[in-house]
């Protein structure tokens, strides 16, 4: 009596049942011949549900096009596959695994063979470390705050009992309330731009083009009145028109709001020669990257202060709140990117951001190889 390929696992395999990763085998074109009892323990499907059914059953719609397809390419044609992903439960939840895949032939004929691993654990953990983190530098800001605040509230204290000491009509009496106002708004400032770096979202990114964030930033910001004398030039370098990234484009908009802000202030500062009032924007690009810099020709930054310049509350400027840049980058890396902060005091400042192009590895983007698209677009 001939065994088929959905016995062979059962009888010379028992033990698959009593391993802690979901095994499934498949044939060439991605029917589930068998998989063990895990894989109904991770997915939440039933063995009889899972059986006869598609290995695609697994994966989200917008991994079918690519991903799915490289896998099985790799599996067969190359020396497999492994690596880690997001696949679809029961539930329609999405579950964080590291798979691998690898085929073999018996009889004539070709089949796949696929394990699963739960890393859902490790990735909760890696954002519980980021958000510790997070709340360590929240921590360190709280400290910060309350020695920022003293300051101007000891000042407004002073500045109000010297007030009822003196005459209503006095001048003295002009000068104390413009400095409790000055002081106030210190005070307003900081617990504005405080409230803005604690209440920032978890981005959510969508396809954008960077020609038109750029832009539309940089029509914002010009607008405004602190601008004026400013020149804002776009300088487009190898970035195509069409280019694209996958960002939260509002929290992006901000951080370059506030680094033109910074730009602006630097070079008002100066004033020393009209070239001077300028700012650059450049945009560059590679495979994997968008790069958006930010250059002028202001103050520039210490190499003393060049290491603490993203610090909560750090600022060359006394009167500023110091959080711009603390904002900055937190919104480059929530986007898995990068700040570059270049600068030499009395030259100038140029502060890059880089942003990956897309978050997906190119497994889930693109084919790799045409024989994956010919072969197995249609799993």
């Amino acid at each position: 009596m001939k065994t088929t390929m959905t016995e062979t696992p059962k009888s010379r395999h028992p033990f698959l049942d009593f391993i802690q990763a979901a095994f499934i085998l498949t044939d060439v074109h991605g029917k589930i011949l068998y998989c063990n009892r895990y894989t109904e323990n991770l997915f939440g499907y039933t063995r009889e549900e899972i059986e006869g059914q598609r290995i695609r059953t697994f994966f989200f719609t917008e991994d079918l096009k690519y991903f799915l397809p490289n896998i099985v390419y790799l599996a067969i044609y190359r020396a497999g596959f492994e690596g880690d992903g997001l696949l679809r439960q029961k539930n329609g939840k999405g579950i964080f695994i590291h798979l691998s895949a690898s085929s073999f032939k018996e009889g004539g004929e070709t089949f796949l063979a696929f394990s699963f691993q739960e890393i859902q654990r490790l990735k909760r953990l890696e954002r519980e470390k980021l958000e510790l983190r997070h709340r360590a530098s929240l921590g360190m800001m709280v400290e910060e705050v309350a020695h920022q605040i003293r300051n101007p509230i000891a000042s407004i204290g002073g500045y109000a009992r010297r007030m009822m000491k003196a005459s209503v009509s006095s001048q003295k009496t002009e000068i104390y309330v413009d400095r409790i106002l000055h002081e106030t708004r210190r005070l307003e400032e900081k617990i504005q731009r405080m409230e803005e770096l604690v209440k920032i979202p978890r981005p959510i990114f969508q396809k954008e083009k960077v020609l038109e964030v750029v832009e539309k930033t940089l029509q914002s910001v010009s607008q405004e009145e602190k601008t004026k004398g400013v020149s804002l030039n776009l300088e487009e370098g190898s970035l195509e028109e069409e280019e694209c990234f996958y960002i939260d484009k509002d929290l992006v908009a901000r951080a370059l709001s506030h680094l033109l802000e910074n730009s602006i202030e630097s070079v008002k500062q100066g004033r020393r020669k009209r070239d001077r009032m300028r700012i650059g924007i450049g945009l560059a690009c590679d495979a994997e990257s968008i790069e958006i810099s930010i250059s002028d020709r202001g103050e520039g930054i210490s190499k003393k202060n060049l290491s603490r310049i993203c610090e909560p509350f750090f600022s060359t400027r006394p009167e500023r709140a110091g959080l711009g840049l603390t904002f900055v980058k937190r919104v480059v890396e929530d986007h898995g990117g990068k700040i570059r902060i270049d600068s030499r005091l009395r030259v100038g400042t140029t502060v890059t951001l880089i942003f990956p192009k897309d978050r997906r590895r190119p497994i889930r983007r693109e084919w790799v190889s045409p024989e994956a698209e010919h072969s197995f677009s249609s799993l």
